[in-house]
């Protein structure tokens, strides 16, 4: 599915403020709201450590996980049909991080082959929580890191909140 433009897109994304809970069910039905554990989907992407990612000690400098991260979460959306750039220029809006809790749990080494989960994990009116990991490819019991990452959607000219749309929430709960 690509990301929709023009008139369509404006429609569905501009469906209204939600101003109920009943509203604001029935745009998340399906979606894991806080507190519950379960995953929306599984989805990885692969990354490699290049020698760039290093520091002196021959291992991934930890601000390069969020990088790994970055990376993977902007797949998962590319994977539903969402272009970053489309979005923004198309709908108005975008995502960012809001928050992100990290824990380092054994450092990556040079060439180390790698998988970086990106699993939605929490969908809020205008914002989603990956739960993400980077692990061994091949071993998803060798972690590396672990993350908890809020992204908040934002209309792009004034940076305030604005509700997930639709057809993005519909592309997550897809296969539940």
């Amino acid at each position: 599915m690509a990301v929709r433009s023009g008139r369509a897109a404006r429609e569905s994304l501009l469906p209204g403020e939600v101003t109920s809970a009943n509203q604001l069910a029935d745009r998340t039905r399906g979606l894991p709201q806080t507190g519950d554990s379960q995953a929306v989907s599984k989805f990885s992407w692969p990354v490699r450590v290049y020698y760039e990612d290093t520091d002196a000690g021959g291992v991934v400098y930890y601000a390069n996980y969020l990088r790994f991260m970055e990376r993977a979460r902007t797949e998962r959306l590319r994977q539903l049909g969402v272009e970053q750039r489309a979005l923004r220029q198309d709908s108005g809006i975008l995502f960012a991080v809001r928050s992100a809790t990290l824990d380092f749990v054994r450092p990556a080494r040079l060439d180390d082959a790698l998988r970086v989960s990106a699993e939605v994990a929490e969908c809020r009116r205008a914002s989603l929580v990956f739960q993400q990991a980077v692990y061994l490819d091949g071993d998803e019991s060798r972690v590396f890191c672990t993350a908890r990452v809020r992204v908040a959607c934002l209309e792009a000219d004034r940076l305030r909140p604005h509700p997930i749309p639709d057809f993005i929430l519909q592309e997550l709960t897809r296969g539940n």
